[in-house]
């Protein structure tokens, strides 16, 4: 992997984004971090994929990383399909110093957390998860889901998991119908995603909640870093934002099971060490160069 800057300088360990527009960006994040920021998908991007998504922590080293980051730049901001509030538990993000201006945008955006408050604001929840909660167990049975298929309760959204069938991939593409049928009778949508696939209301997504933050912040430049084929969205906002003057690094954290983001970024690293290593490195080089 080679070098952005030359070996004297201390910006020299981080890794070399594979297209122009990438190496626009991440010149823009080092020239002026104060101004930047710095927004991370939660799941297979901060933390490790688990068969649990109870299980899910993030990486040891992403909270102390983001805390050396998050002073040196204008914004860090967690955008998820979680609940905030379960990614501020299961990240470990609360009353940490040097996250103090720390936002979490769960639900893909409908609910925002602030480390500042510490509190979660979010609009009414959406009549039709509750009738899909109804429905939905008739709606496996009917479809053969079988063992090891399960939901997975997430308050505005529901989520059926296929990685504990006996073959999960097969489970996923013969619920994706019946699922996407019972969302669009209740006005609902599907959001497919490593072995999951979620239904949830429309109207919001990582791309809405990424451009309204970046905008409201009068960021200048922004990374995106995600895993999953519900940060595609996202990744359309910053080459959007691109396209309107603002610079955007876009990171995939690397799988074998998503290949889409790999191909449409900037970066690839290997998973979440990968990420908590290039938001170390990001940390040193603008600390380095007086941020």
């Amino acid at each position: 992997m080679g070098s952005h800057k030359d070996s004297e300088n201390p910006k020299a360990t981080l890794p070399t984004p594979v297209t122009p527009a990438g190496r626009d960006a991440l010149d823009a994040i080092l020239a002026d971090p104060g101004r930047t920021v710095i927004a991370l998908d939660f799941d297979g991007t901060l933390a490790p994929i688990v068969p649990d998504p109870e299980q899910a922590r993030a990486h040891p080293d992403a909270v102390p990383t983001l805390a050396a980051l998050a002073p040196r730049v204008l914004s860090v901001a967690v955008v998820t399909g979680r609940p905030a509030a379960v990614a501020v538990r299961h990240g470990g993000f609360a009353g940490v110093p040097g996250l103090e201006h720390l936002t979490v945008l769960g639900h893909y955006g409908a609910e925002r957390w602030d480390a500042a408050t510490d509190t979660v604001t979010a609009p009414p929840p959406h009549p039709g998860v509750t009738a899909v909660r109804a429905e939905l167990p008739a709606v496996l049975d009917e479809a053969g889901a079988g063992e090891g298929t399960w939901i997975e309760e997430k308050g505005r959204a529901v989520a059926v998991h296929t990685r504990r069938a006996a073959d999960p991939q097969a489970t996923f593409e013969a619920l994706r119908a019946p699922l996407t049928d019972l969302a669009t009778r209740h006005g609902l949508i599907v959001e497919p995603g490593r072995m999951v696939l979620e239904l949830r209301p429309p109207g919001m997504d990582k791309g809405v909640a990424l451009r309204r933050h970046v905008v409201d912040s009068g960021a200048t430049a922004v990374l995106y870093a995600g895993d999953d084929l519900g940060d595609l969205p996202a990744f359309a906002a910053v080459e959007k934002l691109r396209g309107e003057g603002v610079p955007g690094l876009l990171v995939c954290s690397g799988s074998t099971e998503v290949t889409e983001l790999s191909e449409r970024a900037d970066l690839v690293v290997d998973g979440p060490e990968g990420v908590v290593r290039l938001l170390a490195r990001i940390a040193e080089g603008v600390g380095a160069g007086g941020a």
